[in-house]
């Protein structure tokens, strides 16, 4: 049983259709790290054109994704209840395999550093236990 729903989720980030890129929060430890899941269907909005006859995840929406799990770890904490988290930088990020329909992706977004509303976390996207997208993601709280 997932420990935040779609509709929890929401509460918590801004983000909606069709830019809520995470279906439920699986584990969640406010400000430390956090895990969401994604099931990937077909009638994804950006198959449409990413790319006929070979649908592929953006690599842009799996950062995305990320940073949604990213979000709602940071946003947990009671200090930063009601506030937006934005991207202040990603670094390193690597792609290591391709995201396609019918794919459920485990996100998960560690944070290593915080300083005031600044915080830095290692993101890691697998499929079937295997590393799809790893980043470093520096949020800013606003």
């Amino acid at each position: 049983m997932s420990l935040l729903t779609t509709k929890e989720i929401m509460e918590i980030i801004p983000h909606r259709q069709p830019m809520l890129l995470i279906d439920t929060i699986e584990e969640l430890e406010p400000g430390k790290r956090g895990v969401g899941k994604k099931c990937v269907s077909y009638n994804e909005p950006y198959f449409a054109g990413h790319f006929p006859g070979e649908p592929v995840m953006p690599g842009v929406l799996m950062i995305e994704a990320l940073a949604q799990v990213g979000a709602v770890v940071i946003l947990s904490c009671p200090q930063f209840k009601g506030k937006t988290a934005y991207f202040a930088a990603i670094n390193n990020a690597r792609f290591k395999q391709k995201i396609l329909p019918g794919d459920v992706v485990m996100l998960e977004v560690e944070m290593i550093k915080q300083k005031g509303p600044i915080g830095i976390g290692k993101a890691t996207a697998t499929v079937d236990g295997k590393v799809a997208v790893s980043a470093e993601l520096t949020f800013a709280i606003g």
